[in-house]
């Protein structure tokens, strides 16, 4: 067991020190408590002994490629600047026969992975959506399919008039193998409204991953955080995602995302500080305690910041990714992808194991 070390630490610090100590679950009170504290270190302590618990030194990365068939999006939420509507410029829907070509002239033999999310788009019907998985699963069934947000799921029964299960077990026989995390936002109603996210709502949102779940599909879920939610919304948001955790187990990976300017050039003071995202992840990896991994995701917090994450709770750097669009689009000044060694060298950079997996977490291999 580690010793946490910081100076002054208050009674009510100390009680929760006591409480990870033991393995105990935090509370509400105890998530705010820890996001309104300045006791960085100790927060980070707490969130590095957590992990230690659970993975040991060993972090994970994957060989993989983001994709966007479509960013023609009928939703216009506040934070977005990667939709478009159909006709304007820069808008553009890929077919599958496109996308396997634009996949054939970049990908390279270690992509275990493709990551496919876009915009919600009405000018296609579901089967659109069925026959790009299907495109990429016929041509490179060696490759896992990630796709879609469990509000992308949403819109699918909107289109379609199916069910949830209908429409996954469909996406399954085109070779869905698990969903993204993205869409979560934060699960509040209230900031729903006032950020303008006119798609999948708490309910619906957490009914997707749920009935996932139940299919034998696992996901990873996320968090966008850094406008104009509360500490207590933020919290709110996490033991959501545990009491739905505690229900299903489903869950590989919680990601929280920092929140990006709507350009590059915005000012230092337009984005979330280190000090919140480091505070944010450890958090996260208190709170969390039935969620194997908390991701660090280099193209919102950078890679260096990805490398002092490690030591403040995060057991995943995400993987290559090759050309990120929507944090770009939103103002991400970070890298859009890393090659397989810069990964190796920033995981050990930081004095850890670095280990590449599959989609599932299983262990490809490990460069001690």
């Amino acid at each position: 067991m580690l010793v946490t070390a910081t100076p002054h630490t208050d009674q009510r610090m100390a009680e929760i020190i006591e409480k990870v100590h033991r393995g105990e679950r935090l509370t509400l009170e105890d998530g705010v408590y820890l996001y309104e504290s300045d006791d960085l270190l100790t927060i980070g302590q707490l969130a590095n002994e957590v992990n230690l618990r659970k993975n040991g030194k060993k972090v994970y990365f994957i060989e993989n490629m983001s994709l966007y068939f479509t960013n023609v999006c009928e939703s216009y939420c506040a934070f977005c600047n990667f939709r478009k509507d159909q006709g304007e410029e820069g808008s553009y829907t890929l077919s599958g026969p496109e996308m396997v070509e634009y996949v054939e002239q970049h990908i390279h033999p270690g992509i275990r992975e493709f990551h496919i999310v876009g915009g919600h788009n009405n000018h296609v019907p579901f089967q659109y959506y069925v026959d790009s998985l299907k495109a990429l699963s016929e041509r490179f069934p060696e490759v896992a399919l990630k796709a879609y947000t469990a509000a992308e799921i949403d819109f699918f029964t909107r289109i379609s008039g199916l069910s949830i299960t209908e429409v996954l077990q469909e996406l399954q026989k085109a070779g869905l193998q698990s969903l993204t995390g993205g869409g979560a936002e934060i699960l509040s109603d209230q900031y729903r409204e006032k950020m303008k996210v006119d798609k999948a709502n708490v309910d619906r949102y957490l009914e997707v991953h749920r009935t996932a779940h139940n299919l034998g599909i696992r996901t990873g879920t996320t968090m966008l955080y850094g406008s104009i939610e509360s500490h207590e919304d933020r919290i709110r948001h996490m033991i959501q995602i545990r009491d739905l955790q505690d229900e299903t187990n489903g869950f590989m990976v919680f990601i929280p995302l920092s929140m990006q300017p709507k350009s590059k050039n915005a000012s230092i003071m337009r984005r979330n500080s280190a000090y919140e995202d480091l505070k944010t992840i450890a958090i996260s990896r208190l709170m969390l305690d039935n969620i194997q991994h908390i991701k660090a995701y280099f193209i919102n917090i950078g890679t260096q910041l990805t490398q002092v994450s490690l030591s403040f709770g995060a057991s995943d750097v995400h993987g290559t990714i090759l050309k990120e669009k929507i944090s770009h689009a939103a103002g991400a000044n970070t890298p859009e992808g890393l090659t397989r060694k810069e990964l190796i060298w920033l995981v050990k950079g930081a004095g850890r194991i670095p280990v590449e997996r599959d989609t599932f977490y299983n262990e490809i291999e490990v460069f001690e």
